[in-house]
């Protein structure tokens, strides 16, 4: 019997002829062409099922996010925008590193900050150092609006804290995997802090009145408070060895 009728049963083995890609396989083969939103081929391919469901969890944190934003009055933009002068390394805090945190245009990032300077939730001060150039820093307001957007994650946490936590380590490990293809083919960027990164050297000069840890992508001595940022340049730690 082929791998698909297996899954299917033999008294329907007359679905056969419905499926999209047209005939069986050999026996431990996946369908000749995958279709992920196809019923029929998720029933014999654990890979499509697992596919579908994590589109199903996207377009329900999507919804999620923009519902929790709109109540607050905001786009899923002005948010996400927050949420990065909220969490990410304050150097990062100008509208070229917004577009790139966003994946837009520095004049769609700067449409967006327009429009959180009209609600007082951020303001443009001049950057220390360079002139001419603009700094975003978050009003109290921002920082509260902020924070009401931190707990849009909130359910889906408690929802996997639930999880044993065989099925939670083994979770991580499969999403994070999932997370570096997507790395890897350009669709995503991973923010995060120092203390998983390749290239940080804590307590590497605990007298340096700068800052008692290092990055060494960047060369530079990093205050305590700075390395609990999120940073885009973050490699983890087991994929560049420490120098």
């Amino acid at each position: 019997m082929s791998y698909t009728a297996s899954i299917i049963g033999r008294g329907n083995l007359g679905l056969l002829k419905k499926l999209p890609w047209g005939k069986a396989v050999p026996d431990g083969n996946p369908p000749e062409r995958p279709f992920s939103f196809a019923p029929a081929h998720r029933m014999a391919n654990v890979a499509g099922h697992i596919a579908v469901a994590l589109h199903r969890i996207g377009q329900a944190l999507n919804i999620l996010f923009r519902e929790r934003s709109e109540a607050l009055g905001l786009t899923s933009p002005q948010a996400q925008a927050l949420l990065f002068l909220r969490y990410s390394r304050p150097d990062l805090h100008t509208l070229t590193g917004l577009a790139e945190r966003l994946l837009c245009t520095p004049a769609n990032a700067n449409g967006v900050v327009d429009a959180l300077e009209r609600k007082g939730l951020l303001r443009r001060e001049p950057a220390r150092g360079v002139r001419g150039r603009k700094r975003l820093r978050l009003t109290r307001k921002g920082e509260v609006a902020a924070d009401s957007l931190d707990s849009a994650l909130t359910d889906l946490e408690r929802w996997i804290r639930e999880l044993p936590e065989e099925d939670q380590r083994a979770l991580l490990h499969a999403t994070e995997a999932i997370v570096r293809r997507f790395v890897q083919a350009g669709y995503v960027r991973v923010y995060e802090m120092c203390w998983s990164c390749g290239f940080f050297r804590p307590d590497a000069h605990p007298e340096d009145p700068r800052g008692p840890h290092h990055c060494a992508f960047a060369d530079v001595p990093l205050p305590d408070p700075i390395t609990y940022r999120e940073c885009p340049d973050h490699v983890p730690a087991g994929g560049r060895p420490r120098a």
